[in-house]
């Protein structure tokens, strides 16, 4: 019988810097709590007998590995942004892999990884099998229909996605209500919120929360947090009913759409 349910396991909760940041002695990078370790954000998406990647960033290697299950069908990209395409090398052991991104992500790739485009490139490089997406068209992503949530990550069009019956934004500054309409009362909602503070590029912990209670999700997971967001068991606490930060490892399995 096939399995209707969906799991998420979030690889990586963490900002650009990763938590503890490098050369910081607040509370929060000196915690002992596992849950305020925090690796660069990504996850995985398991649903229909598919493993879909979401993001790739420098701390992949080690995220995928703790999975006990390296097998990916594809790899959804947000955006071109180190800490979201930064682990792409790490990707040599799975040749034709799709990876599905817009086309200024896929054009700064084949930029930034010019020798794995080369005529004849240098044995043992990866092999990229680039798909090319935009944000108003759903596409077949290893037989599972995907749909592109535009967002702005400052003035930075990315993408978030919709899967069934998950919601997945990350890196979001702003988003219209449109895309607010759109998934409005889906079962799970995964979004950013970078710290307490305001940000240029990210929304702040109670921005998340103005956004959450628009959708009004069934459940709502916060992602790609700083040190600033305050100690996990703490900040916890503070969260409305049905909110919850998101820890490295985390998994959660959610109905198909309704």
């Amino acid at each position: 019988m096939k399995d209707d349910r969906l799991k998420l396991t979030i690889l990586g909760s963490g900002t650009s810097t990763g938590v503890p940041q490098i050369g910081c002695q607040c509370e929060v990078c000196r915690s002992g709590d596992p849950h305020d370790k925090r690796l660069r954000q990504s996850a995985l998406v398991e649903w229909c007998g598919k493993r879909i990647m979401i993001d790739c960033g420098p701390d992949f290697r080690q995220q995928i590995l703790s999975t006990g299950d390296s097998h990916l069908d594809a790899l959804l990209i947000t955006h071109i942004h180190y800490d979201h395409v930064g682990g792409l090398e790490e990707l040599r052991g799975y040749d034709d892999l799709p990876i599905f991104a817009r086309h200024d992500v896929i054009k700064a790739l084949r930029e930034r990884l010019s020798y794995c485009f080369a005529e004849h490139p240098y044995p043992g490089v990866p092999h990229f099998n680039l798909v090319e997406i935009n944000e108003k068209d759903a596409f077949d992503c290893a037989g599972i229909k995907v749909e592109p949530i535009p967002v702005l990550h400052y003035r930075l069009p990315i993408l978030g996605f919709k899967i069934g019956p998950l919601a997945y934004i990350t890196d979001c500054k702003t988003i219209a209500q449109e895309q607010i309409e759109r998934i409005r009362r889906v079962p799970l909602l995964v979004l950013n919120a970078l710290r307490f503070d305001e940000h240029l590029s990210h929304i702040s912990l109670s921005q998340a929360l103005e956004i959450i209670e628009q959708i009004k999700p069934d459940k709502a997971i916060l992602i790609h947090m700083s040190h600033g967001i305050g100690l996990h068991a703490v900040t916890s606490k503070s969260l409305p009913v049905g909110v919850a930060l998101a820890y490295d490892g985390m998994t959660i399995t959610v109905d198909s759409d309704k």
